[in-house]
């Protein structure tokens, strides 16, 4: 088991940054990937960025240029610095660790941080 817990939202407003923070506990050898998704009101969930083990990145196009992911293995993190914010990022947020079983991979999710950028 894989226990998430992230922080760092709030209000902002548009043109300003945030840094999201999701400290992991428990099996914490079993993560392979790590990653934020985001869900608006009345929208699915996307995935925003994912970083693997090895440091690869993948970013959604609507945040390249603006969001920057990164993981700190000593502390068992994942941070999503999110600068020059729009309207449109306003979401909540859910950190994402993805764990290797025998047999399967699992899933875990944070509780989710609410991002409100104000225009």
């Amino acid at each position: 088991q894989v226990q998430l817990v992230e922080s760092g939202g709030g209000l902002v407003q548009a043109g300003g940054s945030l840094r999201l923070s999701c400290a992991a506990s428990g099996s914490i050898s079993s993560i392979n990937d790590m990653g934020w998704y985001r869900q608006a009101p009345g929208k699915q969930r996307e995935q925003v960025a994912l970083i693997t083990n090895g440091g690869s990145t993948n970013y959604a196009d609507s945040v390249k240029g603006r969001f920057t992911i990164s993981r700190d293995a000593a502390k068992n993190t994942v941070y999503l610095q999110m600068n020059s914010l729009k309207p449109e990022d306003t979401a909540v947020y859910y950190c994402l660790a993805v764990a290797m079983g025998l047999y399967a991979t699992y899933d875990y999710w944070g509780q989710g941080t609410q991002v409100t950028v104000s225009s």
